[in-house]
């Protein structure tokens, strides 16, 4: 068996773009995700290390040291990251000329011919879900027999077959075992979640359609495929006894209540374990699944509204109306769940109009908080495909070269990528300075002296981000923590 570090590569400063993020660059405020992906592999392989660069700040240079302690070196990759990212290969081949390197993640599994003719200093690549090839790799199979890899043999890209989706996944380890013991779970912050946290998947994929969603159309596929009921709780468990400190548990699938009676079921055995936990929903979860989640310690929701404008929705086929999102708010409410609501700026059809439509739906809701962000044609998505088929990108670079701030690359005719760019901070502004939210915020400071800290935390965080974010490329001063 190869001694085998699974690593998060170093990039930005503060960059969220690893293997646990969706959205792929330096946020707002400081996150930080578990690179759950990669533990899957780790708990598999037993002379195995996780690295996670990015939380733990550290350089390609103080990375690549570690490489003389391993046979194989395997990379989550993302398309805003993967020029640094075979940056810091070479680097680790440079203290290891022998060390075998290969990349995962979406990035690859779309354009796996296109990635390795790009860096000819890797040496494989691993399509889709990789947690097996991983391990057939590192076992030493011969290439040629492991399914959903691309490598080169005799100077010739070939490309194995994919390999089928994972369909018990109760038989994979528990990441949070290989967090226990490689990673500081202090090290991750996510700004709606307490601190600190846990997370991990309870499923994978997702049944929804949306065309800008990353994960299901690259990496996981549009079929929800669970866990039982019995495997999650036991990692609940284990999570407790491991994290005795944890504020909190997040379940991090793409849509929890994708399949409401196992959210209930799952409410249900939580019922009696006593511990705070989020989870992600859409908002055509029934009040019955609400009220079971909630009687079962749910503390709060995120959910994708994106756009509060009609056609927008209808757009994106999202499977959503905007009814559908207020009656989801009400029921919350009634029930005491806290609302986390995510929207995007840019997606197909997006006026003026439509992103003032879209402020006003987030005020109308009033959620405890928000997200805003940049609607990111990522390669291999419909929506790539469709802002390539009518000529609505302007650039290939979905981050800013120096901060890892999303940079708007959609140009619609009557909306410029600047307007659209600009649109985000004016959201946060309207949503975040009404009097209404202020004066719930100070209550809630007055009220939680945890709660004061972050919040006051944060706040000078996005301020300075808002600061940050207006400045040129050459007014900012980013740093890139892939330099030595």
């Amino acid at each position: 068996m190869k001694r085998t570090l699974l690593l998060n590569p170093p990039s930005f400063q503060d960059f969220d773009g690893g293997a646990g993020s969706r959205y792929q660059a330096t946020r707002e405020v400081t996150s930080f995700w578990y690179p759950t992906w990669l533990c899957y592999p780790a708990g598999l392989i037993p002379e195995s290390r996780v690295v996670d660069a990015p939380p733990e700040n550290m350089t390609a240079s103080q990375v690549a040291t570690m490489a003389r302690d391993f046979d194989l070196a395997v990379l989550f990759t993302t398309s805003p990251s993967f020029q640094h990212d075979l940056a810091t290969i070479t680097r680790l081949k440079e203290e290891n000329p022998k060390l075998l390197a290969g990349l995962v993640g979406p990035q690859v599994s779309v354009l796996p011919g296109e990635s390795l003719a790009a860096g000819p200093q890797v040496d494989f690549v691993a399509r889709r879900e990789f947690d097996y090839a991983i391990l057939e790799v590192a076992q030493g199979k011969t290439w040629a027999e492991i399914q959903g890899i691309s490598y080169r043999q005799n100077g010739q890209i070939k490309h194995n077959p994919d390999r089928s989706w994972i369909e018990d996944l109760d038989a994979l380890p528990m990441v949070t075992e290989i967090y226990h013991r490689d990673l500081v779970m202090e090290h991750y912050n996510i700004p709606y979640l307490r601190y600190p946290y846990v997370s991990f998947y309870t499923g994978r994929g997702c049944p929804a359609h949306c065309v800008y969603c990353l994960w299901p159309q690259t990496f996981t596929g549009r079929r929800f495929r669970v866990r039982s009921v019995a495997n999650v709780v036991a990692e609940v468990r284990r999570t407790l006894e491991l994290f005795p400190q944890a504020a909190e548990i997040f379940f991090d699938d793409d849509t929890f209540t994708a399949a409401g009676e196992r959210a209930r079921d799952l409410s249900k055995e939580f019922r009696n374990m006593k511990f705070t936990w989020s989870a992600t929903a859409r908002v055509n979860t029934s009040y019955e699944t609400l009220k079971a989640m909630k009687e079962g310690g749910l503390r709060l929701l995120v959910v994708g509204f994106e756009t509060g404008d009609p056609q927008v929705l209808q757009n994106i086929r999202k499977g959503a109306t905007l009814d559908l999102g207020r009656r989801l708010v009400k029921w919350c409410r009634e029930l005491g769940i806290q609302v986390h609501g995510t929207f995007m700026v840019g997606l197909p059809g997006e006026t003026q109009k439509s992103i003032e439509a879209s402020i006003r739906f987030a005020c109308e809701l009033d959620p405890d908080t928000i997200q805003v962000s940049l609607a990111t044609p990522y390669p291999g998505t419909e929506f790539y495909d469709y802002c390539r088929e009518k000529g609505y990108m302007q650039a290939d670079s979905l981050v800013n070269g120096q901060t890892g701030y999303q940079q708007c690359v959609v140009d619609y005719p009557g909306l410029a990528a600047a307007e659209i760019f600009q649109a985000v901070p004016r959201f946060y502004r309207r949503f975040y300075f009404r009097p209404r939210y202020m004066a719930r915020a100070a209550k809630i400071m007055l009220r939680d002296p945890e709660e004061r800290r972050r919040l006051l935390r944060e706040g000078r965080e996005f301020l300075n981000f808002m600061f940050r974010r207006r400045q040129t490329p050459e007014e900012q001063k980013g740093t890139c923590r892939s330099c030595p």
